[in-house]
């Protein structure tokens, strides 16, 4: 359902699953009447619900839930074809990425441009300034980590002079990124990053200049053909025009070049967020800290979105930090009808969980496990292509 260096962060406040062998007290705040798992890998176990009970008024309904130990597996989010350009099949990115299991993850634009905020590997390559709700994932010698909030992630360029002023120090100046890889716009500033592409895709008509992010400096430019190659320890900056803006007048060659991201979540801390490998943006926070999420007017859904049944992907955690991936198959009128998120959030409950959020669904609601696509995907052709999926790794003993 499609919707949408040295760096330094700096934040503003800003139905399979896993059972445990050692104990069964992670499910005592658990209320659904599960059906036996399949056990996909220590630390994985697998679950297919389909009672109709689970939506109201009842239906049909097929919901696959995997549960994950946050101490024996690892959860990656990925690119499509490793990159922010074109679309791929959950499948194509996990056969490419050999996890053990594969969901898709955040919304996108048709061209595979994500919609919302998108860290990979501690890099931001997808900026919003509308708060969505999101997941972040880190690590730490405990396991798995995810952080739920609200979030905006923003970027801003420092430029400081390599030539003193007159008073003796040197000139300083802070220039916002209108768009992080995402197709430029005239008279605004991007920022392309390795993730994006080998270059920018870019045509003439506009000025590049490339940064090299391990010395913190531009090296060379502007370049006015478009296409600019992305150097793979750098970035290049982009502007819709023939003229530079005045903000970039102290931006010349060995111009001293610092990126600083910024995280706001609307709820909790940014630390988490900082700390976070990889974020992937959602549609829908259902839960945070325990506490139901009732008002989704800051993320500005469309008429219906929320509403109306649809095919549905969600991510969350219970109190004791297992994680639980789940996908529900929809507009299958025989055999699944989808839920809202009401209905969603109401199955997290039931799951026992205290952190939850929807992810991109309709037909690209896709759970992959083992070589295999266990749900039905609502589209006539079969699984959609997206432009990321969460990766389930691991099965540590």
């Amino acid at each position: 359902m499609p919707v949408r260096p040295r760096t330094r962060l700096v934040a503003v406040l800003a139905c399979t699953l896993v059972l445990f062998a050692v104990s069964p007290a992670p499910f005592r705040a658990q209320t659904l009447d599960l059906p036996e798992p399949r056990h996909v890998a220590p630390g994985v176990l697998l679950y297919h619900l389909e009672s109709p009970a689970l939506v109201d008024p009842a239906g049909p309904i097929s919901i696959w839930v995997l549960r994950l130990d946050p101490q024996r597996i690892d959860l990656q989010a990925a690119l499509a074809n490793d990159e922010i350009m074109g679309v791929e099949t959950v499948a194509g990115i996990a056969e490419r990425h050999k996890p053990i299991a594969a969901i898709n993850a955040g919304f996108f634009l048709p061209n595979g441009d994500p919609a919302g905020v998108m860290t990979i590997d501690g890099r931001l390559v997808s900026d919003t300034r509308r708060p969505r709700g999101a997941v972040g994932i880190s690590r730490d010698k405990a396991g798995v980590k995810l952080a739920f909030a609200r979030l905006r992630a923003t970027a801003s360029l420092v430029l400081q002079s390599s030539m003193p002023t007159s008073k003796g120090g040197s000139a300083v100046a802070t220039v916002p990124i209108d768009g992080i890889d995402t197709t430029r716009l005239r008279g605004q500033l991007m920022l392309f990053t390795p993730s994006y592409h080998a270059d920018t895709d870019t045509a003439k008509g506009g000025l590049e200049w490339v940064i090299d992010r391990q010395r913190g400096r531009m090296i060379s430019g502007p370049h006015r053909e478009g296409k600019t190659k992305i150097p793979p320890t750098g970035f290049v900056l982009s502007f819709g025009g023939e003229v530079a803006p005045e903000s970039l007048g102290l931006l010349r060659r060995n111009t001293r070049v610092r990126l600083d991201v910024s995280y706001e979540p609307v709820e909790g801390e940014p630390t988490s967020w900082l700390l976070s490998q990889d974020i992937v943006g959602g549609a829908g926070l259902l839960i945070r800290d325990g506490q139901d999420v009732e008002d989704w007017s800051i993320e500005r859904f469309n008429q219906g979105f929320a509403e109306n049944r649809h095919p549905r992907t969600m991510i969350g955690t219970s109190a004791d930090n297992t994680i639980w991936l789940v996908t529900v198959d929809g507009r299958l009128p025989e055999q699944s009808v989808g839920m809202s998120l009401v209905e969603l959030r109401a199955l997290a409950r039931r799951l026992g969980l205290v952190n939850a959020l929807n992810l991109d669904g309709g037909g690209s609601t896709t759970m992959w496990v083992q070589g295999q696509v266990l749900n039905r995907p609502s589209d006539p052709t079969g699984p959609r292509k997206v432009s990321d999926a969460l990766l389930v790794y691991g099965g540590k003993q």
